[in-house]
């Protein structure tokens, strides 16, 4: 899954896959679901205080936590296009100090090396 996939068409791949293996338990499911999804997903889980045995129940939990960031995104999105000043004037304080930090100096840097 990409980063910013949706774990919905994930979901459905993986299922698709599930239905041509007949001999994997739960848990191999479930680690191999894991390694598929999303950095961003398994960050939340690492968060989520209840151990996930099935892999029902680690679908439903994914799919949740991805409707709430996409639609996170949503209402990031809806902002800046209500306030656009509010997100140039944040975007350009801040380039306005990494350039600050990348200036010329007066005198060449030097290293002492022992």
């Amino acid at each position: 899954m990409k980063e910013g996939g949706h774990v919905s068409l994930y979901i459905a791949y993986f299922r698709s896959l599930v239905s041509r293996i007949r001999d994997w338990g739960e848990r191999a499911l479930v680690y191999h679901f894991k390694r598929g999804l999303a950095f961003r997903i398994l960050d939340q889980l690492a968060s989520h205080l209840s151990s996930i045995d099935s892999l029902k129940d680690l679908m439903d939990i994914t799919l949740e936590l991805d409707t709430r960031y996409h639609e996170r995104q949503k209402e990031k999105n809806h902002d800046q296009e209500k306030n656009p000043e509010a997100s140039k004037s944040n975007s350009s304080s801040s380039s306005q100090k990494k350039k600050k930090n990348f200036q010329k100096r007066d005198k060449p840097l030097s290293f002492f090396i022992e």
